[in-house]
């Protein structure tokens, strides 16, 4: 037990001492209120851990994956907030259209895409978005569009540069 003993002597003015008794504090509850802080901010913060979508980058390898054109969506970041996209895969005859992140735009332009792969093949999860961000694009943009995938449940989603065709495309 955790105490501390204080004597005192003190002289009156008849020169005789006087003994006083000597007080005894307990520090036994300060020491237990003491542990109980460390240990709540200890835990405190060791729960509020910031959380992040995980994303998964494959391995290099040489199989490539075979994508069936009606289920594909490509997405161009541009500056400015912008996103152009089309349907299917890179051609030179694809008709580039202009959306927004907003829940209207983007979002709603996903689920329709999804609703048609799942009425076309029987399978929505077959749905591959192609996400290009173009050099003038900011990383928000690409954060947005992956919450964007994630929050309408598209499994497939890739990353890939910008291409010749793509670049003619955005320049329009």
């Amino acid at each position: 037990m955790a105490e501390m003993e204080t004597k005192t002597t003190a002289k009156h003015k008849t020169g005789k001492r006087q003994h006083k008794k000597s007080t005894r504090v307990d520090l036994t509850p300060m020491v237990d209120l003491g542990f109980l802080l460390i240990t709540f901010f200890v835990f405190t913060t060791t729960m509020a851990k910031p959380t992040a979508m995980d994303l998964v980058t494959p391995k290099d390898s040489e199989i490539t994956t075979d994508v069936c054109e009606s289920c594909a969506l490509t997405l161009l970041l541009e500056k400015n907030d912008k996103i152009m996209y089309y349907e299917g895969m890179e051609d030179a005859n694809s008709v580039p259209r202009e959306t927004s992140f907003s829940a209207d735009g983007i979002r709603a332009l996903l689920i329709q895409k999804k609703a048609a792969v799942q009425k076309a093949r029987g399978f929505a999860d077959e749905m591959v978005v192609i996400v290009k961000p173009a050099d003038e694009s900011s990383y928000k943009n690409f954060v947005d569009i992956v919450d964007e995938v994630h929050i309408t449940g598209v499994k497939h989603y890739f990353l890939a540069d910008l291409s010749a065709v793509d670049k003619k495309m955005i320049q329009k």
